[in-house]
């Protein structure tokens, strides 16, 4: 009996850690759970969220977990505005937001490809700035290949689908976009940037990984 009870509680332990490893550090959400909750995300944000089915449409695969909750919980709060993602993230509890988020998080994205002449204007916007203009290099919060930082909820970008990246940079420079944790930094930077810059950028991002 004694020795049925110490495996008991030398099982415990190893239970709960790997219990803990099945849930995302960041939102403790059920990748497994999240998988079944994606099917219907696939319809636009294709198989794995990897969004090859419209380029308007932002890939979901690879993108930290903790972005992809705050942004659904936004939708659903309709502080970010967007009809379709409103509807959807409205039927969702939080839950279901960390488990599709943990799932998302853990696909892994397929790379674009940046035009050439996209680079010449881009490269250095991107890796530099353009201290004249006060424009902060991009890498400083997305990282040299766009990988973002997860910690600090600065999303992943490269790889993101050019039309999208260019649709939401068109939007922090209207001010359309401007809630949210990073928003303020986004509609200061995008505010400075010509049509030519943020179409550049979006092509240049697509191709980093």
């Amino acid at each position: 009996m004694k020795r049925v009870l110490l495996a008991l509680a030398l099982a415990a332990p190893l239970a709960a850690l790997a219990e803990g490893a099945a849930s995302d550090p960041f939102t403790k959400g059920d990748a497994a759970a999240g998988a079944t909750k994606a099917a219907v995300c696939g319809a636009c944000h294709g198989v794995g969220g990897n969004g090859i089915i419209n380029p308007e449409w932002p890939k979901l695969a690879g993108q930290h977990s903790a972005y992809t909750a705050g942004q659904l919980k936004a939708f659903k709060a309709n502080e970010r505005k967007n009809p379709v993602m409103y509807g959807q993230a409205a039927l969702l509890a939080e839950q279901d937001m960390a488990d599709l988020a943990a799932y998302f998080a853990a696909q892994k994205p397929v790379p674009g490809l940046a035009s050439k002449d996209a680079v010449k204007i881009a490269e250095k916007l991107y890796r530099a700035g353009d201290a004249q203009r006060g424009l902060p290099a991009c890498s400083g919060c997305h990282g040299p290949t766009g990988a973002g930082q997860p910690s600090a909820q600065y999303p992943r970008i490269g790889g993101q689908n050019a039309g999208y990246s260019a649709t939401q940079l068109k939007a922090y420079k209207s001010g359309e976009r401007a809630a949210g944790k990073h928003a303020p930094i986004m509609v200061a930077v995008a505010a400075k940037l010509t049509d030519e810059e943020i179409a550049a950028l979006a092509s240049y991002v697509n191709g980093l990984q």
